[in-house]
């Protein structure tokens, strides 16, 4: 069974155009591989890198060296050198991806900022807000709130949709970027067992949690970054 995501020597560094160019190193050698059905945590401080990694593998950040090789509709792609079509057919298709901060059109109902990514996908209308609702009844996030613009909401309201969102579509990658950080006990409960789910699914996840008892609950394996740190 090929793994879902494989990192090759991949490398990060960002010039800082507006500073006479001075290039600031982030990650180097960065080398690891997720099967289907499993979830690998990275771990390690605060700068070390993780969130560059997830951001490579998304195409958010260019990739400077190595291969980024995704499983994508039964072919295996570099995305370190792929166009942006294939990225978008790769989000729209195969990565999903749950970031810290909810991104969202303003005045949209909540609803349907979790349903877009089946209406993308081809769901009828009533198909997608079905599901949506479905899931942000599990998220405890009250009916009531549907149909106002998650920008009315807080914070943790905020990450809850943000996370019915992600985990939504049945894609067969998911990048999670500390999906619980904003939430309280209960909710990191109700997304532990959302990630359980999916691992029976065979989803392939690469995650970036802090908490302990979640990152126990959720990691097949722990790969530490501070060992792809870059030197200036």
């Amino acid at each position: 069974m090929p793994a879902m995501i494989e990192l090759t020597d991949a490398c990060k560094t960002f010039t800082m155009h507006l500073q006479g160019g001075i290039r600031l190193p982030v990650v180097r050698g960065v080398s690891l591989a997720v099967m289907p059905g499993e979830c690998v945590v990275l771990s390690g401080p605060s700068g070390a890198g993780k969130s560059s990694v997830l951001k490579m593998i998304f195409g958010n950040y260019r990739c400077d060296e190595g291969r980024i090789f995704i499983h994508h509709q039964d072919a295996t792609i570099d995305l370190a050198r792929a166009e942006p079509r294939q990225i978008l057919s790769v989000r729209r298709h195969t990565i999903g991806y749950v970031s810290q901060f909810l991104r969202a059109v303003p005045r949209v109902p909540a609803i349907d900022v979790v349903a877009e990514p089946l209406f993308v996908a081809g769901a009828a209308r009533e198909e997608g807000r079905s599901r949506a609702g479905s899931l942000l009844r599990r998220l405890n996030i009250p009916e009531r709130l549907w149909s106002l613009p998650p920008s009315t909401f807080s914070g943790g309201e905020q990450q809850r949709v943000n996370i019915a969102r992600g985990f939504l579509p049945d894609l067969p990658i998911l990048l999670l970027d500390e999906p619980t950080a904003s939430l309280d006990a209960a909710n990191r409960a109700v997304v532990v067992d959302l990630i359980t789910e999916k691992k029976r699914a065979g989803v392939a996840m690469l995650a970036i949690v802090h908490d302990d008892e979640v990152r126990e609950a959720i990691a097949d394996r722990i790969v530490d970054v501070t060992a792809f740190a870059a030197a200036a």
